[in-house]
């Protein structure tokens, strides 16, 4: 198969990052940081955003967080087994799948000393963001594999839904959220230190 992964909590963990910039953005524009936490994680910005600020300021307000975020983007760190995982995988076609722009993206993953793929979808290469499939039937698609031969591994409720509507095989990573909230998975695993992968057998074990 082809791995498709997501990246924020699935490989990189900027969870306190995001937090810290997401609380003090919603100090600034008046809103409840923890009403827009329990929303976003897995989610595209700016369709969070959407959901707490009339439209014409929805692109300010999304701006003004990515500019909070990536003034603390050196605490990026890598999800456990993550390195370790990518560093074995030489001839396994992956992709990455994020609701992230491709700035944040290069720049968290560079802190994090997580290696980027070829193929990478962001947030500015699909109009609906995950629980949309669209991202990860494009990963897919630019990687030549019919998406129920590819395995996403994901960490939110809203990616485990855009890969299981995608057809692929999900296994979850319970780094930022609940067993319970995880249960569309095929797989749950603590983390990425419980999944190995060979490119001689194009295999995933658990």
């Amino acid at each position: 198969p082809a791995v498709l992964f997501d990246a924020d909590g699935t490989l990189l963990d900027s969870t306190p990052m995001v937090e810290r910039a997401a609380r003090r953005w919603a100090v600034e524009y008046g809103l409840d940081a923890d009403a827009y936490l329990a929303v976003s994680h897995g989610r595209r910005t700016s369709d969070s955003v959407a959901e707490f600020l009339p439209p014409g300021k929805v692109r300010e307000a999304t701006d003004r967080l990515d500019e909070l975020e990536a003034a603390d983007v050196d605490s990026v760190m890598a999800i456990p087994g993550a390195r370790e995982l990518i560093a074995g995988m030489d001839g396994l076609p992956w992709a990455v799948v994020t609701s992230m722009d491709p700035v944040q993206l290069a720049a968290r993953s560079n802190a994090a000393g997580i290696p980027l793929p070829e193929v990478t979808v962001t947030a500015f290469d699909v109009e609906r963001g995950k629980p949309d499939p669209s991202g990860y039937l494009q990963a897919a698609s630019r990687l030549g594999f019919d998406p129920h031969a590819c395995v996403v591994i994901e960490d939110s409720p809203a990616g485990v839904s855009a890969g299981r509507a995608a057809g692929c095989t999900v296994i979850a990573v319970t780094t930022s959220h609940e067993k319970a909230d995880l249960t569309e998975a095929d797989l749950i695993v603590p983390d990425l230190r419980s999944v190995t992968a060979t490119a001689e057998s194009l295999q995933i074990r658990v």
